[in-house]
């Protein structure tokens, strides 16, 4: 096996600083390769302040979500940047028209090329109105995944699923959590006391896009169920997307839209909640539940795949059956703080054992077995 340095081409549509879990672990897995030897080139679309330079080509809106920006360019243009590059081994993150024209340079380069599976692109059709679409896309995502020598996937349930739809050579590829950022010791007063709460008071928060995949709505509406009872109690939602002007317009001193957090920003909000309420049954994984996880909120999330492999129920939090009520469960730990600490001491405990140096030797063991497969 090749221990040596590396080279590796990286493509992917998204990468920091914008905000999501693929960026976060894409960003964190270029710089951990990089602290390790490896010399690592990124090829993404061009943000909007950035000046032109090699590797960045020209980006343009997903037509039903214009937040997500697809990369451009020609196949002939990549394959210029992996010679001069030299890459040894070529990561494709994304599978739209920039992660296909890489797929091309690469195979017509003969280099070994290694994707990774982040997003169930396939169902979103159906959340945004085109669901005749949705076999298209998965036919798309097989193909494009089965050219390739691996696929990692986040989860053992996107594994399994992948798999009962034709997806070959899949290889688990986990997360992990940096527990010195996400942390209980950066509870903020001063964020609590800005939102009007004391001590005895709850914050329930939400951290992910205000998109319609993320099923939003039964988290709204369980909440304001609640706050009826409970008028002390606030719902707080970090991010940004799609759906946040329709948010902002129906909110009100109960419901609070944060906007977009990075850094201290967001591990202080984590760690001044009370509750992670997380509705979404979309994800590959839920990097944000590993991260509540880590700052030692108890989690109330629905029973679907990704997110009921990090969340034992009764133990790290609730989870329900899918499309059933969030209030309940919002009642039970509401004012139960002896339980919502036990569970949060759990999930803090589980959090502290998803480090990402493992994540990252199973990706850097990859790259070398692929090389080494030439």
């Amino acid at each position: 096996m090749i221990t040596g340095k590396l080279r590796i081409a990286l493509i992917t549509e998204t990468y920091p600083p914008e905000i999501n879990g693929v960026a976060l672990t894409l960003g964190k897995a270029v710089e951990e390769l990089q602290t390790r030897g490896h010399e690592v080139q990124v090829i993404r679309p061009r943000q909007s302040d950035e000046a032109d330079q090699e590797g960045l080509v020209k980006a343009f809106p997903l037509f039903f979500y214009p937040q997500v920006k697809l990369g451009w360019t020609h196949p002939g243009y990549l394959t210029g940047c992996l010679q001069t590059w030299r890459s040894e081994v070529v990561h494709i993150a994304t599978e739209g028209p920039l992660g296909y024209a890489a797929l091309i340079a690469a195979r017509k380069l003969g280099l070994p090329v290694v994707t990774s599976f982040h997003t169930n692109f396939d169902q979103y059709f159906s959340f945004y109105g085109i669901p005749a679409l949705r076999h298209i896309a998965r036919l798309y995502l097989r193909h494009f995944h089965n050219a390739t020598r691996q696929t990692l996937v986040p989860s053992h349930g996107t594994l399994q699923r992948l798999r009962q739809q034709g997806f070959q050579r899949l290889q688990l590829w986990g997360r992990g959590v940096d527990t010195q950022r996400f942390n209980p010791q950066w509870r903020d007063t001063q964020i609590r006391q800005d939102l009007g709460l004391g001590d005895e008071d709850l914050l329930l928060l939400y951290v992910g896009r205000l998109a319609r995949e993320k099923n939003l709505p039964p988290l709204i509406a369980a909440f304001r169920k609640l706050s009826r009872n409970h008028p002390r109690a606030i719902l707080v939602l970090v991010g940004d997307g799609p759906l946040r002007s329709e948010i902002d317009q129906d909110a009100n001193e109960r419901i609070y839209c944060a906007g977009m957090q990075s850094g201290m920003h967001l591990a202080r909000w984590y760690a001044s909640a009370d509750l992670f309420c997380f509705p979404s049954c979309s994800e590959t994984f839920g990097n944000v539940v590993l991260e509540a996880q880590a700052s030692a909120l108890p989690i109330i999330a629905y029973d679907c795949p990704g997110v009921c492999e990090q969340v034992i129920h009764g133990e790290h939090g609730l989870l329900l059956p899918r499309n059933s009520d969030m209030e309940t469960a919002m009642q039970t730990l509401y004012g139960n703080s002896a339980e919502r600490q036990r569970l949060g001491n759990a999930g803090r405990l589980r959090a502290e054992s998803q480090s990402w140096t493992r994540s990252f030797d199973i990706l850097e063991a990859t790259y070398q077995q692929q090389l080494s497969a030439r």
